[in-house]
């Protein structure tokens, strides 16, 4: 019997493609087993279609009313179809990290222009599986969270300039509001990631400094 099923071994896989590049052939009545905190979704001809929760299901036209009426079904709907599986993690992936590549620019209303650099952590999950595969993932067959956290990084510094431009004006107040800033700064990340299907539900500040010869 055919069963098709996704085990995250290495704790940092988001999505992964059965069978990684194309399709295959996938017999009615074989076994899908979605893990808790799971997704599945067919996909044909770059297009989604059926999606499946945590448990075990075996294949019918019945339950791929999306799927099934595009198929032909020769000899009672028993021979192969071909798609692939997208199983998507919704968990929350946490203890992602980041940072500044290069000092940003921040005008002191003391000290004039100041460079400072800022890192901490996020956490990250998949609100919405279909928008995050047709945005970011494609037709990639494996996507980690080595391909998110840079991306995610970007968007977190972009929207921390602003913020402290905003509502800052000095960097001698800075170390009495990581955690104000913080919770100002993840829903500012989090809009930016809706169009992409995915939530930050946490992120951490963990210091903003200026260069040595500042402090």
């Amino acid at each position: 019997m055919q069963v098709l099923r996704f085990h995250d071994t290495t704790g940092q896989e988001i999505v992964v493609r059965e069978p990684a590049d194309g399709t295959m052939a996938i017999r009615y009545g074989s076994q899908l087993i979605v893990e808790q905190g799971q997704e599945a979704i067919f996909l044909r001809d770059g297009q989604a279609f059926d999606r499946f929760g945590p448990g075990r299901h075996t294949l019918r036209t019945k339950n791929l009313p999306l799927l099934a009426p595009i198929l032909s079904l020769p000899f009672g709907g028993d021979s192969p179809f071909q798609a692939a599986v997208i199983f998507i993690a919704h968990k929350t992936f946490i203890d992602l990290r980041w940072g500044t590549k290069e000092p940003v620019v921040f005008r002191d209303r003391e000290l004039a222009m100041v460079r400072l650099r800022a890192f901490g952590k996020f956490a990250l999950r998949v609100i919405d599986g279909p928008k995050l595969v047709s945005t970011l993932v494609g037709s990639r067959g494996l996507f980690t969270t080595d391909a998110l956290e840079g991306f995610v990084r970007d968007l977190i510094v972009s929207r921390l300039n602003d913020l402290l431009g905003e509502t800052l004006t000095s960097i001698f107040d800075l170390p009495s509001r990581y955690e104000d800033l913080a919770a100002a700064l993840r829903p500012r990340v989090a809009e930016a990631l809706v169009p992409y299907g995915l939530d930050v539900p946490d992120l951490l500040i963990g210091a903003i400094t200026p260069p040595p010869e500042v402090q």
